[in-house]
């Protein structure tokens, strides 16, 4: 009797041991970071990502679907130029960066750039909120507004990403893990957001700015920095987006399955779930792999997933008995998790290819380059489906675009040559452009948001 009861009770037991260190786990990483960095920093990433382009974002993108759709009644190649439009500040990155390495405001060269980016985007989303209805151009200019304070802060968070990066190289994928997390898990909370104003900007220090310039233009220079600058680039805009189609379609009554506001919120919010799974599947099982290796596999997914676009609007889905709910589901999640694989690797990179002393300014010129990628391809998409007449009633021609948009993506296999065979853990860029930078830079900001006066003090 005692024997079988300690044969039952030791599986359970073992079960609960099981249960309890998935719990315990993302607790003690957590903690581990924030032994080994500061916790303003990692309190900077919560905020950034998790907040500002998480949740709000996530709103952000079902609201304006919804605003040009149903209040301003535009085309949905006309809404696919308009998005476009948003990417205008993150394009702009490379000059928020150099206004953050070079123009300290009272010292210091973070904090009041979150500030200034709160107050941007919390106005402009103020002025859509209460006026509702706005000429097109005032909507569209408080839109950006809106993705302006977004980039700012993004510009922001990344310079400490980039530093700790080069500072603490182990940690390079844990700290991208960390953003993708925050992000994926800030889509499933509500909205907030809120700031003061400080606009006094230092004395202009023409010599940093200048020496910022330089090193931005050495570095792009070496074949390791621009080889995979240029796939990143391209892998975004070639892939050209079709969302807006896909949603008027997805949302129409008579064309389409007709789904609810409340079923694309939800559709919104397991994919975020999705997201999540994407950035643990990594961080467990990926992270260590070479960079090659993981973004052709990674490309090669993101090809195979759009094909479950295709037949979801050839409803092949319903011929084979699979209700339109459920499959948009899987797509949504599928998707997503592909997404989280596909970017993440590429973030890591881009962190091992800033020099040191200039990595606000580079990171951001990285960035925008993805981010122009970004805006090409929501500009390509848009004029592909004006030029195949896909229109807010007439949707014949969409499986045609998202056929295209797929053969593209699978075209982009053959530029992976251009992503480097290393992993986080080899040196991408020379040593010595590394050292001539540091020893340009006294002020360390990697590990604590600080003033430069706190920091000479030190």
């Amino acid at each position: 009797m005692n024997s079988s009861e300690k044969q039952e009770v030791g599986p359970a037991s073992c079960k609960r041991t099981k249960f309890l260190s998935l719990v315990l786990e993302p607790v003690q990483w957590l903690q581990m970071l924030s032994s080994q960095l500061h916790s303003s920093f990692i309190f900077g990433i919560v905020l950034v990502y998790g907040l500002c382009q998480g949740f709000s974002g996530s709103f952000f993108k079902v609201v304006t679907d919804y605003y040009w759709k149903d209040v301003q009644k535009v085309q949905p190649s006309t809404v696919q130029i308009y998005i476009g439009l948003y990417y205008l500040p993150w394009v702009m990155k490379p000059i928020w960066g150099i206004f953050t390495d070079a123009f300290p405001i009272k010292g210091y060269h973070r904090r009041p750039y979150f500030v200034i980016a709160g107050v941007l985007g919390l106005v402009s989303a103020l002025i859509v909120a209460l006026l509702g209805k706005l000429p097109i151009a005032l909507a569209l200019t408080c839109l950006i507004g809106i993705t302006g304070g977004m980039a700012i802060a993004d510009v922001v968070i990344d310079a400490c990403i980039a530093r700790n990066s080069i500072e603490t190289r182990a940690l390079a994928p844990d700290m991208q893990s960390l953003c993708a997390f925050c992000s994926g898990a800030g889509s499933l909370i509500g909205y907030s957001s809120s700031g003061f104003f400080v606009h006094h900007l230092g004395h202009q220090a023409i010599e940093s700015v200048i020496f910022t310039m330089k090193g931005m233009c050495k570095s792009i220079k070496l074949p390791q920095v621009w080889k995979p600058s240029l796939y990143m680039f391209l892998s975004f805009a070639v892939s050209i987006s079709t969302h807006e189609g896909q949603f008027y379609w997805a949302t129409d009554p008579k064309a389409g399955p007709a789904f609810s506001q409340e079923f694309v919120g939800v559709i919104y919010a397991l994919g975020a779930v999705a997201s999540i799974i994407g950035v643990l599947i990594y961080h467990k099982t990926l992270k260590d792999y070479p960079y090659r290796n993981l973004l052709f596999f990674a490309q090669l997914l993101y090809g195979i997933s759009g094909m479950l676009d295709l037949i979801f609007i050839l409803r092949w889905n319903l011929a084979l008995g699979i209700p339109d709910s459920f499959f948009v589901i899987t797509e949504q999640c599928v998707s997503h998790i592909v997404s989280r694989l596909r970017w993440i690797p590429m973030i890591v990179l881009s962190t091992r290819l800033c020099p040191r002393g200039i990595e606000g300014t580079f990171f951001a010129l990285l960035m925008c380059i993805d981010i122009l990628g970004s805006l090409i391809s929501k500009w390509g998409g848009g004029i592909v489906l004006h030029l195949l007449h896909v229109t807010r009633t007439d949707y014949r021609n969409l499986w045609l675009v998202i056929l295209i948009r797929n053969v593209l993506r699978f075209a982009t296999l053959g530029l992976i040559f251009l992503v480097p065979k290393g992993n986080h853990s080899n040196e991408l860029i020379p040593m010595d452009l590394l050292r001539k930078n540091s020893d340009t830079i006294t002020d360390d900001e990697g590990m604590r948001l600080l003033s430069i006066n706190e920091t000479n003090e030190d």
